[in-house]
C-alpha cells in the first residue's frame, strides 16, 4: 500500500480500507486487525461541503495538526475523556481529512488485544485477578473485541501520545491490502455525530454488511463533534 493510495480525499479512500489488515508491532507482541468499519471526515482544503462534524473544520490547532501533514500518516485523539481513536490521514498535505477506523475483527494476537482491553478499562485480564484479589474482566466476546473506535484503538495498543503522526506504512503499524475489494458495501450517515453532519446528507460510513464485529448505529446528540 503506497502513500499514494492516501493521497486523496477521506470518502474516496474509505471504502477502499474495508477488508484490508492493519498491524500494530510491541516490544510483547503484534495484534492485527480486518477493518470493517470506517467514517470518512473531510476538513480545510478539501472540496466538497462543510463537513460539521470534523476536528478539522476550522483551522489547524495543536491537537489536529497530524491531519494536516503527509497522506498515509495516524492522526490519534484522546476521545470524551475515556478513550483513544484512530485516523489515517489523507488528501495531499496541507489540506486536511482521514478516515476513523470505526470496527473490526482482531485475527492475529488475540491474547495481546485482550490484555490492552482489560488495561484500559483499568482491571486483571481475563481469567486473572490483581493483587487484591480482585476478579478478572469478564471474556470479552470475539466479535466485540474491535467493535467501536475506543475499542479497536485499545485493542490495538494504540495512544496518541506513542503514535500520533506516525507513518503508516512503516513499524510499528504495517498494513496488509485487502485480497479483493469488497463486492458488497454499506453505506449511511456518521455514528454520533450531531446535526446535519450526523445525518442522511452525510452518507459518510462504509462498512461491510452482516459483519459480527460492526457497531451498531446511533444518532448524535449535543454539539457536533469536534
Amino acid at each position: 500500500m503506497p502513500h499514494r493510495l492516501f493521497d486523496a480525499p477521506a470518502l474516496e479512500v474509505a471504502p477502499r480500507l474495508l477488508g484490508t489488515r492493519v498491524s500494530v508491532h510491541h516490544p510483547d507482541g503484534t495484534v492485527t486487525i480486518r477493518i470493517t468499519e470506517v467514517e470518512a471526515y473531510h476538513g480545510v482544503g478539501v472540496p466538497g461541503p462543510y463537513d460539521a462534524g470534523s476536528h478539522s473544520k476550522d483551522r489547524r490547532t495543536e491537537r489536529n495538526a497530524s491531519m494536516f501533514g503527509p497522506p498515509g500518516h495516524a492522526y490519534v485523539y484522546f476521545s470524551y475523556g475515556m478513550h483513544f481513536a484512530l485516523n489515517l490521514v489523507c488528501s495531499p498535505e496541507g489540506s486536511a481529512s482521514g478516515v476513523l477506523l470505526r470496527a473490526g475483527e482482531v485475527v492475529a494476537g488475540e491474547a495481546l488485544a485482550r490484555s490492552f482491553r482489560a488495561r484500559k478499562r483499568g482491571i486483571p485480564a481475563p481469567g486473572g485477578s490483581d493483587a487484591s484479589g480482585t476478579p478478572g474482566a469478564p471474556e470479552i466476546p470475539h466479535r466485540a473485541l474491535a467493535r467501536g473506535p475506543g475499542n479497536l484503538a485499545a485493542a490495538l495498543g494504540v495512544t496518541r501520545q506513542a503514535h500520533d503522526g506516525r507513518d503508516l506504512l512503516t513499524t510499528p503499524f504495517a498494513f496488509e491490502p485487502a485480497p479483493m475489494l469488497a463486492t458488497e458495501i454499506a453505506r449511511g450517515p456518521r455514528v454520533g455525530v450531531a446535526g446535519e453532519a450526523g445525518g442522511p446528507a452525510f452518507p459518510w460510513r462504509f462498512w461491510l454488511p452482516g459483519d459480527p464485529t460492526v457497531s451498531a448505529f446511533r444518532p448524535g446528540r449535543g454539539a457536533p463533534r469536534g
